[in-house]
């Protein structure tokens, strides 16, 4: 039986169709992000491996590929196995984000960068995942962070960059939910979480849109925290406004005023920006120090991408603090929303011709057509005409005609749609 030719799990092949699709939409990011003045870099693929197991990375550390070490014995594994020491066997590993390697990068090149650094990073990285629909072992990054400023406007800028690119890209009605780690530290301590359950906590109440309220005041008992007014408090944050704006007017015991005052002055900055306070908003990242956002569509039950102010980490590389701000759009899960490009379809032509058609005319129009503007493609004519026009058009183009004797232009040529 002949083994299935597949692609490692996690792992996806993309049709032509599919590629043009991706393609276009990292275009659209590219020129939105670029025209708010961030600049595109770019990093190796992998890591040293202690520097992507250093505490930066999270729970994401866990789904590093590890990358063997040259060279290595089989007496080396099995002193490794024994010591339950693997990852002593590698030296390097593939990236899981984009944040570690650019904290990474900006500390070695500091000098050669602007005191306030806008970044793009747009490409793959990979997780040791449970492959399932929506989760993937290879996926597309697209991030944009600004390092080297403390104050609100490294949020501003960010936050708008990337609500006008997913305008650009046709998703229309997006908002951004935006909490601070500081309000979830002092909500967590007016419950009595010790400092030691914070993380833990903080995993559960993440989960509150899938479990809702009781399932995560079930989860936190487990921890033996005292649930006995967590039920109110999380009750009353999902009902008033949508766990909105309006929550602040009451201002409860455990709310961090200054914080949420620094949210406030964000939303005043940014009137045309749909954002939604969420004092449940978590991020999983443990590296989050304050500000936290992430991006929500009415029809969606998952969000569409997020980020934060991790101002502690590349203090980690330079042994002095820098503040750092970064948001990832989620381009997997955006580019299966979008449509169709009907204007590249429509200047995407098939040329059909007859077997006995002249080489030297196909190549004369189609150097013609390609000079007008226009991708063309040239398919002998077949007795099943419909599949072959049905692919061309999986395959992105609009319309058809065919080559009649003569033809030298498109003047000479009748071009029909391909549903026509």
């Amino acid at each position: 039986m002949a083994t299935p030719v597949t692609p490692p799990r996690g792992m996806r092949d993309f049709l032509p169709a599919d590629k043009a699709s991706r393609e276009r939409a990292l275009g659209v990011i590219r020129e939105s992000f670029a025209l708010h003045g961030f600049d595109e870099i770019e990093t190796p693929v992998m890591e040293d491996s202690a520097r992507l197991h250093s505490g930066l990375g999270g729970d994401n550390e866990k789904l590093a590929f590890a990358v063997m070490k040259r060279g290595l014995k089989p007496a080396d594994a099995a002193a490794a196995a024994t010591t339950d020491d693997l990852l002593s066997l590698a030296d390097l590993g593939l990236r899981f984000d984009l944040t570690v390697p650019l904290a990474r990068f900006y500390a070695t090149h500091r000098a050669e960068l602007p005191a306030v650094f806008r970044s793009i990073q747009i490409a793959p990285v990979w997780r040791a995942e449970r492959p399932q629909k929506g989760r993937y072992r290879q996926f597309v990054q697209c991030d944009i962070d600004v390092i080297g400023e403390a104050g609100p406007l490294a949020e501003i800028e960010l936050i708008t960059a990337t609500a006008a690119t997913l305008e650009k890209l046709g998703l229309h009605g997006c908002a951004i939910r935006i909490n601070d780690r500081r309000i979830l530290s002092t909500m967590l301590a007016h419950w009595g979480v010790t400092p030691e359950l914070t993380e833990r906590a903080l995993i559960i109440i993440d989960k509150l849109d899938k479990i809702g309220v009781a399932g995560v005041v079930t989860e936190l008992a487990t921890l033996g925290i005292n649930t006995a007014d967590i039920t109110d408090t999380l009750g009353t944050l999902t009902s008033v406004d949508g766990a909105g704006w309006a929550i602040g007017d009451a201002h409860p015991d455990w709310l961090d005023t200054a914080a949420f005052a620094d949210l406030l002055a964000l939303r005043a900055a940014m009137p045309a920006v749909d954002l939604v306070f969420d004092p449940t908003l978590v991020r999983g990242m443990g590296y989050y120090t304050g500000t936290i956002f992430e991006i929500s569509h009415p029809t969606l039950g998952y969000s569409l991408g997020g980020g934060g102010r991790y101002d502690g980490m590349i203090g980690r590389f330079l042994g002095t603090d820098v503040p750092a701000c970064g948001f990832s759009i989620g381009f997997e899960r955006i580019v299966d929303l979008l449509g169709a490009d009907e204007a590249s379809a429509a200047n995407a032509v098939v040329l059909v011709y007859d077997k006995d058609a002249d080489p030297a005319q196909l190549v004369t129009l189609k150097t013609a057509l390609v000079a007008d503007g226009l991708r063309v493609r040239l398919e002998r004519r077949t007795k099943n005409l419909k599949a072959l026009l049905d692919r061309a058009g999986e395959a992105g183009f609009g319309r058809f005609a065919f080559v009649t004797d003569g033809a030298t232009s498109a003047a000479d040529l009748d071009f029909k749609g391909l549903g026509d």
